[in-house]
């Protein structure tokens, strides 16, 4: 399966792993790479020699492509845009802000740069900017988000940009990526299935939550706060939601939640964790290698497109 992305990138199959914080480190990040797609170690707000550790473990778990994602609202943002050229990281992608203070330094050492947008004007100045492609990512995802869909969002950022379009939010399968292709993607990128991936390091309860997963069992919170973010129900979330809806301050919220994903995320904390997926979840229903992940969902979608031109080719 060739697009503009698997040439862009140099990789076998146009997926692309989201970086998610406190999920999205060596380990995972290398079997995706070593599955075909791009992996990518999240940089979330772990100081520069944390993520270094991760990138030299990386290296040497895996001899294909991988880079990692850089939060711009990091404390440690500078430090790790410095890394990407410290440690020749060839791809990067970045979310919650703008690179472009960034962007100068990172292409003279040959960076490849794909941020994520949730809408058009934010893709069209990423382009200006010189962005080599983005990631549309719509609010089906897990953990921040925007408001548009994917549907929505995808379609109108193919037809106003000429880079590279990356298609991200409710796809974890191969009917989503076919319908990311008639859209105009050139390319998915998945996070929640990655949860349920043998090589992640997230707690098992974590992954449990996954699997029980419905079509409902996301909430969003935070919509008070201008920072949405899209997680499973929990007795935190309801906590959360109760807080928001008496008013209280963003200081107030910001304490109930402090190290709640890494409470999920390591002990598995029901209680007091914060379980972030996307409304996809309910699609997730066992745990397998990221191999299996990336090449049962470009199977299906290359049978799935086939199909519809069988089915519908002629009477087009």
């Amino acid at each position: 399966m060739e697009t503009r992305l698997t040439k862009l990138l140099g990789i076998q199959y146009p997926v692309i792993q989201g970086g998610m914080a406190w999920v999205s480190d060596e380990h995972l990040a290398s079997a995706v790479s070593n599955a075909g797609g791009l992996g990518l170690i999240a940089g979330g707000g772990a100081p520069k020699d944390v993520i270094r550790e991760k990138v030299l473990v990386a290296k040497k778990m895996t001899d294909k492509p991988f880079g990692i994602n850089i939060m711009l609202m990091s404390p440690f943002a500078q430090d790790l845009a410095d890394l990407v050229i410290e440690e020749d990281i060839r791809f990067v992608t970045t979310g919650a802000g703008s690179p472009q203070k960034y962007m100068e330094r990172w292409k003279q050492h040959g960076v490849t740069v794909i941020p994520v947008v949730a809408s058009v004007a934010q893709a069209v100045k990423m382009e200006k900017i010189g962005a080599d492609a983005v990631v549309g990512e719509g609010c089906e995802a897990g953990g921040h988000i925007g408001e548009l869909t994917t549907m929505t969002l995808v379609s109108q950022i193919a037809k106003a940009v000429s880079i590279p379009v990356v298609a991200a939010g409710g796809i974890a399968s191969g009917e989503g990526m076919a319908a990311a292709f008639m859209l105009g993607a050139d390319g998915v990128q998945c996070g929640t299935c990655f949860l349920a991936a043998t090589e992640c390091s997230v707690h098992q309860a974590y992954k449990d939550l996954v699997l029980r997963a419905s079509d409902i069992s996301t909430v969003v919170t935070g919509r008070s706060t201008g920072h949405p973010v899209r997680s499973l129900k929990s007795p935190l979330v309801k906590e959360f939601q109760a807080l928001e809806k008496d008013g209280a301050t963003l200081e107030e919220l910001e304490t109930l939640t402090l190290g709640s994903l890494s409470r999920a995320v390591l002990e598995g904390d029901f209680k007091t964790g914060s379980f972030m997926a996307g409304q996809i979840a309910g699609l997730v229903s066992e745990i397998k290698p990221c191999k299996n992940i990336i090449e049962d969902m470009v199977r299906d979608a290359i049978h799935i497109m086939k199909d519809r031109v069988a089915r519908f080719g002629g009477a087009l």
